[in-house]
């Protein structure tokens, strides 16, 4: 099984963009939540543009009714992420390697030109008990720099794979992949994935054996506005193996 974990950026967003809390991003969750998710995931940056400070300890509030989710926050570790991390202790953070003002994640870590910080930033974590994982492009070389680091899992960038998906290339790309899922496993480190996975390319991308955790919002939630939240978050969970709520 592979947890689906909605990422409620986009909701904050439209929230954002008129001025009031409408929509409620307590609301969305509460209703994915009954859907059957067991994952939510935030991106909260420097601007606030989407996802606030103020969300993040919502959601944590509001999660402590359901320990079962797991809370999953991503971000650039800069001094004040760390510190909003540690005091809000979600199951896992996602360390992504995003300018401050990046429209949004583009690559993933290039560990050995950042091994001091993600070093230091990973003991961090480990020490607060909180689960790390590093945003990772599709490399087999590079997950054994992982171990160095002491990240517990990677997350698969997936873009190219969601960009070559049904193309001449697509078996090329889904191979990359596959090998580094397969190097990061063969270690001991825990595979997740995300970005631009969606309703058509996710099966395929879960013939992968043992992905942990798919992370995914900006497409869930265009499906949703196109055929409903409730008929969209079926079929995640279905592809993902999870058993729906009645």
């Amino acid at each position: 099984m592979t947890v689906l974990s909605v990422n409620v950026n986009k909701i904050a967003l439209l929230r954002n963009s008129r001025g009031r809390d409408f929509p409620r991003v307590l609301d969305f969750i509460e209703q994915v939540l009954d859907l059957g998710v067991r994952g939510i995931t935030v991106h909260p940056r420097p601007d606030e543009r989407h996802i606030t400070r103020q969300d993040v300890y919502d959601i944590r509030d509001f999660l402590q009714q359901h320990p079962h989710v797991e809370f999953n926050i991503e971000g650039y570790p800069s001094e004040d992420f760390m510190r909003m991390l540690l005091e809000v202790a979600p199951a896992q953070a996602t360390l992504v390697p995003d300018q401050p003002g990046q429209l949004t994640s583009d690559h993933g870590w290039n560990i050995a030109a950042n091994m001091a910080l993600l070093q230091s930033r990973l003991t961090q974590l480990r020490k607060a008990g909180i689960r790390s994982s590093l945003f990772l492009d599709p490399a087999p070389a590079a997950v054994a720099q992982v171990l160095a680091v002491g990240a517990d899992r990677i997350e698969l960038y997936t873009e190219a794979f969601a960009r070559q998906f049904g193309s001449a290339q697509e078996s090329v790309v889904f191979e990359q992949y596959r090998r580094t899922a397969a190097q990061a496993q063969n270690l001991g480190i825990g595979v997740n994935a995300g970005h631009d996975l969606n309703l058509q390319n996710l099966g395929k991308f879960l013939e992968i054996p043992d992905i942990l955790e798919v992370s995914i919002g900006h497409a869930l939630v265009v499906e949703s506005l196109q055929v409903g939240v409730p008929a969209v978050i079926a079929r995640y969970l279905a592809l993902t193996g999870q058993a729906t709520t009645s």
